[in-house]
Formats: C-alpha cells, structure tokens, sequence
C-alpha cells in the first residue's frame, strides 16, 4: 500500500510537469505577441483570431479526446498528445501572416486539449475523494507555474536569440518528459466491478444528468476568465500600461504564481473540510461561493492609475479563479464513474473552450474599438453566473463501484 501510494504522487507530479510544459507552450505566442503584432502589423481583431484558432481545436479535442482517452488509455494517449502538440509549437517559428499563426496555433491546440482529460483520468483511477482534490491542483498548478516560467524566459530568448527561436525552445521541452512518463506510468488496474456499466450506456445517460450539465455551465462560465488572461494579459501590459519586453518579463508572472496558490488553496482546503465530516459535494461548493467574489477584482484593476496596484487585483482575480478550476476539474472524478470521467471531463473542457473562442473574438473587438475596460468587465462576471449553475444543479450522489471515497 505504502509503494502504491508512493507511485500515484509520483505519477501526479509527472502530470504537474505535462501540464507545465503544456502552457509554455501555449504562453510563447501570447508572450510575443506584443513584438510579433508590431512586426507583421496584425491588430487586436487579428490576434484574436489566431488565440480563437487554438481555442476552437482545442475544444474539439476536449470533446473527442476525452473519449479517445477513455478507449485507448492515458499511457499512450498522453504520450501522443506531447509529441504532436511539441512538434506543432516548433513550426510556428516558421509563421509569417494570420493564417500560417491560425493554422499552426490551431494544430497545437489539438495536441493540448488531450492533456486535461488525461490528467483527469489518471487522478480518478489512482486517488480517494478525500485526496483528489490536492492530487488534481497538484497537475492543475503546472498550468500556473508553466504560465509564470514562459513569463520569465520566453521574452528574454527572444530578444537574445529573436522570437522565432522561442517557439523551437518551447517545443524541445517535451522530449524529456516523454521519456519520464515512459519509463513511470502503467495504467492503475481497479476493480473488477468499476467496468461493470457499459460505456456506451454510460454516455447516453450524461445527457440527461443534471450534475453533467452542472459540470458543463460551470466550466463554460469560469474559463473564458483564465482565457482572457492567459492571452491578453502580456498585450493589456503593452498596450495599456506600457510595458516593454523585459518589464513584461519581469511582471507578468506574478499573477500566474497567485494562481497556483489559488490551485492549492482550494485543494487543500476542500480536502481539509471532508476530513472533518462534511460531505464531498458540499465542501467543493463552499470553496466555489468563496472564492467567485475574489474575481470580481478584474473590475478595479482595469480602473486603477497605478499599473502595480493593477497587477495585484489581476493577482487576487486570478487566486480566486484557480481555487474555483480546481474544484470544477474534481467535480467529474467525484460524481461519475471513473470510465466515463474522460468523457465527462472531455464533454465540459469542450463547450468552455467553445465559449472561450467566443469570448476571445469579443475581447479583441471590443478593444480595437473600445477598450479593455468592458473586457474585464465581461470576463469578471462569468464566474458569478457558473457558481449559480454549480449551486442550482449539482447534487451529490450514492456511492457506486468506480467512485472512490
């Protein structure tokens, strides 16, 4: 039992290193692209086709890949998903207009939307109710930490070595985490009775499940906020603030780190009210009501003069969020039976990246002929809607072989 243990932490770090490598990969165009838009001239409009080009293959892989992980397993499925999401980021050097950036940034959202299913997966395989919830912000935080790391180094390769360069170095960061997910990971076997429901019974009856549809609105709502951040965050510090690349560098990691507090903060926390008796559902929606407020700090930071007080209510907005994510990411592998959790945590990833594309397409309208002001505006207030979704649909269920408690 001791060894198990061992080995399924060991495994959810090697998922933290994934997840990381995941949104340095993903942060590098974002990172650049004040110096990029300058370069080949594209406005807000045009960046932001090329993030909603990512979002849309990502959402779709979400969907299918959530049900290629359930059939195939995340061994080989993660694995795949690393080379092919490593080599997509490579070629992206190679782009020259908005269409080469879509196209290729649509090709490594494919690769990356396998990653949280996956991870997802694993964690209801391996892990108790009582510790899923530090085991998923555990892999959930890599996003946080790959986020802050791209910060810190992705401007200043590219103004030592140029920016095309930096997608190459974002790229080659895969190749030894393949080895160690290799040579670690074999599929944790569970008992017998865990398959006895048929899958595709299982699917047909998501769709009638309110929890699902919790599940569903809750990530729709909560996401185009880490969206909006994650994509815009380095051309807000640009084009509002002033910054050049190296104050970037230099800050715009920050909130991103607050962020991974957030992941534990709620992991912890959820993990720390079961614990002492209260029920799992319910602990996981306190920790929703709670921290939904804190991302209304969004609002105050777009308004305030100082750009460091900005950073700071960007920072608070951005712990809340990821205390919330980690217990929308738990609620699969809590509720439903762990051979359809892929699917259930595909079925979600996918309508909140569709929202995300959305949302993306607004922002860079309405900056181009507003201002970021109802951008965040917008964003902060999505949260409020998914925690009443979370409140009004999601029901605890009875203990059934599959779910572990």
């Amino acid at each position: 039992m001791q060894a198990r243990n061992g080995i399924r932490w060991r495994i959810v770090w090697i998922l933290f290193g994934s997840t990381a490598i995941n949104y340095i990969n993903r942060q590098t165009f974002s990172l650049l692209a004040p110096v990029i838009s300058s370069e080949l001239h594209f406005s807000h409009e045009d960046l932001s086709r090329v993030f909603g080009a990512f979002q849309l293959t990502y959402a779709w892989t979400w969907l299918f890949g959530g049900l290629l992980l359930d059939l195939i397993g995340a061994r080989i499925g993660l694995a795949l998903a690393v080379i092919w999401w490593s080599i997509a980021s490579m070629v992206t050097g190679l782009a020259h207009s908005v269409a080469s950036f879509s196209l290729f940034r649509s090709l490594l959202g494919i690769g990356e939307g396998l990653n949280w299913p996956g991870a997802s997966k694993v964690v209801a395989e391996w892990f108790p109710a009582r510790e899923r919830g530090l085991a998923v912000a555990i892999f959930d935080s890599g996003s946080s930490i790959g986020a802050a790391i791209a910060a810190l180094t992705i401007p200043i390769l590219a103004l030592a070595v140029g920016w095309r360069h930096a997608f190459v170095f974002s790229g080659i960061l895969g190749i030894p985490w393949l080895v160690l997910w290799w040579i670690n990971y074999r599929p944790h076997q569970p008992d017998q009775a865990a398959n006895q429901q048929p899958f595709a019974v299982a699917i047909r009856r998501l769709w009638r499940d309110r929890n699902a549809w919790g599940i569903v609105f809750g990530r729709s709502l909560t996401d185009p906020m880490w969206w909006f951040y994650v994509f815009w965050l380095p051309q807000y510090l640009s084009d509002a603030r002033g910054f050049s690349l190296k104050q970037i560098a230099a800050f715009a990691w920050i909130p991103f780190v607050a962020a991974d507090l957030g992941n534990f903060t709620g992991g912890w926390i959820s993990g720390l009210l079961i614990r002492r008796g209260i029920p799992v559902i319910r602990a996981r929606k306190w920790i929703c009501v709670v921290t939904c407020a804190p991302m209304l700090a969004g609002i105050p930071a777009v308004l305030v003069h100082n750009p460091y007080a900005a950073l700071l209510l960007i920072c608070v907005a951005l712990w809340g969020y990821a205390a919330w994510s980690t217990m929308g990411l738990t609620f699969p592998s809590d509720l439903f039976h762990s051979n359809v959790v892929g699917t259930v945590t595909g079925i979600s990833g996918f309508a909140a990246g569709m929202m995300g594309t959305a949302v993306t397409l607004i922002v860079g309208r309405l900056v181009d002929k507003f201002s970021y002001l109802p951008a965040f505006v917008f964003a902060s207030m999505l949260p409020m809607l998914a925690t009443i979704a979370v409140l009004a649909l999601i029901r605890d269920i009875a203990p059934t072989p599959g779910r572990s408690t």
